[in-house]
């Protein structure tokens, strides 16, 4: 397991003085990028080699959000690597260790040069310890997020810089941001689902589609003609 300490910084709280959405994923983000950073398998490495590490699904549960000012600790570890993909898990604790936020993942390695997802090697993995750490105890969602048929549709955003990582790729917690301002702000989310389909870039226009059902709020960001960047699944 690998962890980071961490206090809650105002510019990462929402209206309410928690940690923000958006906020709990960068957290993760950046837990993880510190391991592999820290093992020799961080940016450079993957960049000098032509890979990246792409985000395909992710599933947050929340017990609690965290406040302002509120010491957490922040942890992550992955579980099992096979063929392209690699899994692995997150969790926000609070001082006392209670865990206050659970996590998912599911990445693929990406040949960037190539184009196209490539198997991950053994050089690739060195010194990260699978199997130390079980899986999460959390119950597991489908990755695959179904779109109902009826929707309501959201004014477009269009992708600017700000929206960019390093893969010059909207990143992964812009997609939630995004979504999340499609909706009214009181809504309390307590799980949320995400499922990346095609990376949108520098230009793109981003078409928020609504769909509300009994289990929850989807929201599917897409091209003009329907076809999905990603899909948000909230609870």
């Amino acid at each position: 397991m690998y962890s980071i300490e961490s206090r809650v910084r105002y510019s990462e709280v929402d209206e309410h003085q928690d940690l923000s959405i958006t906020g709990i994923i960068n957290y993760f983000q950046d837990c993880s990028t510190f391991q592999s950073e820290d093992l020799g398998l961080g940016l450079d490495y993957l960049t000098a080699r032509q890979r990246a590490w792409w985000l395909s699904t992710w599933q947050i549960v929340i017990d609690r959000r965290p406040k302002m000012g509120e010491q957490v600790r922040i942890s992550t570890w992955p579980y099992d690597f096979k063929g392209m993909y690699g899994y692995r898990n997150f969790m926000i604790q609070d001082k006392a260790g209670n865990h206050l936020v659970k996590a998912n993942s599911v990445w693929f390695f990406f040949d960037t040069a190539a184009g196209r997802p490539i198997k991950v090697q053994e050089e690739d993995i060195r010194g990260y310890r699978i199997g130390a750490e079980e899986r999460l105890a959390m119950d597991y969602g489908p990755r695959r997020i179904v779109l109902p048929g009826e929707y309501e549709t959201a004014e477009p955003i269009a992708v600017s810089r700000h929206h960019i990582d390093t893969n010059h790729h909207v990143n992964n917690a812009m997609y939630v941001e995004i979504a999340r301002e499609a909706l009214p702000a009181d809504v309390r989310v307590k799980e949320l689902r995400v499922e990346y389909k095609k990376a949108a870039v520098l230009g793109d226009m981003i078409y928020p589609r609504i769909s509300r059902t009994e289990d929850g709020i989807t929201i599917a960001l897409t091209e003009s003609d329907g076809t999905a960047y990603a899909v948000v699944w909230l609870h």
